[in-house]
């Protein structure tokens, strides 16, 4: 889920993750996270990665130290993808100082946003990030909630030519902005589009994410567990038996394998600061995907609930 954690909610998510590491995980990590190559390049990509809106966080150790054993956590599982932007208040500095100390940090993929108006602004933020992020060359750069997108993908497309990007790509997280995303797959040369999607939010299933896939477009999904509110619906429940059959060991599982089932979805990005989540987010990752039985079971029984 997406909530901070105290101090000792820290030490008891370090544990709970070693616990789930040494019960089910090992195995599925040997195997190696399943992958998706992105279109314009062919590069794989594992297919869940780590949203961190939540890492504003300050100097403090006891702050940073979790969110230290969640990088090495999503690596060691077999995860790249991190995904940040200049809104989430110091997120991108605390990731650039975090990894910069960690051995992991060649093994990340970087991908922030730009969120202003105006070239020159575009600019003067997209090189803060770098300089925050302590990269000389960004994986991906998005223009976050299409915020005056014609400018920044002109300015993006030249920095990828440059090499100061290496790909491109639009946002959004409403229901609302579905088709103006469309429109831009249909017009402009991106590389990726994220956007909101999940188990009972699935409008992105109407044409979106068909779109994406005929335009050879990497997809990234923001809000899969719908600001948690799934969890609030699962609370108390027991997963159905059939979720074993897709290698499914908890809720959050559950709803991410739907998503990552998609064949038009690249990755999704569930955000979290708990060592705990990690582990489980990560091993969605993992083992069986839905088939389209699957998908239509697990819609039918959140519509139950």
């Amino acid at each position: 889920m997406t909530e901070r954690i105290t101090r000792r909610e820290a030490l008891l998510g370090l544990a709970s993750a070693s616990l789930l590491l040494s019960s089910y995980a090992r195995k599925d990590m040997e195997k190696g996270m399943n992958t998706r190559p992105i279109p314009s390049s062919g590069e794989q990509l594992p297919l869940v990665g780590l949203g961190t809106w939540i890492h504003d966080v300050g100097n403090d150790n006891a702050e940073r130290q979790p969110l230290t054993e969640v990088l090495n956590l999503m690596v060691q599982q077999g995860g790249k993808l991190i995904d940040t932007s200049p809104m989430y208040g110091r997120a991108e500095e605390v990731i650039g100082d975090l990894a910069a100390a960690s051995p992991v940090r060649e093994k990340l993929f970087y991908a922030t946003k730009v969120w202003t108006t105006g070239e020159a602004a575009g600019i003067h933020q997209m090189d803060d990030s770098l300089r925050k992020m302590q990269r000389k060359t960004m994986d991906l750069v998005q223009v976050h909630n299409l915020t005056d997108w014609k400018t920044h993908l002109r300015t993006l497309q030249r920095r990828k030519a440059e090499g100061k990007v290496r790909y491109t790509g639009i946002t959004h997280y409403t229901t609302a902005a579905h088709a103006q995303l469309e429109q831009i797959l249909k017009t402009e040369a991106v590389d990726f589009v994220q956007f909101n999607y999940s188990l009972r939010v699935r409008h992105a299933e109407r044409s979106l994410l068909q779109a994406a896939q005929d335009k050879g477009v990497a997809v990234i999904i923001n809000e899969p567990f719908e600001k948690g509110s799934l969890f609030s619906l699962t609370k108390g429940k027991t997963l159905p038996s059939w979720a074993a059959d897709y290698d499914i060991q908890s809720w959050a599982q559950f709803f991410l394998k739907y998503i990552l089932s998609h064949p038009a979805v690249t990755c999704a990005i569930p955000g979290t600061s708990s060592p705990k989540h990690i582990v489980d987010n990560m091993l969605a990752g993992h083992g069986a995907l839905l088939d389209e039985k699957g998908r239509e079971k697990m819609v039918a029984l959140i519509k139950s609930l």
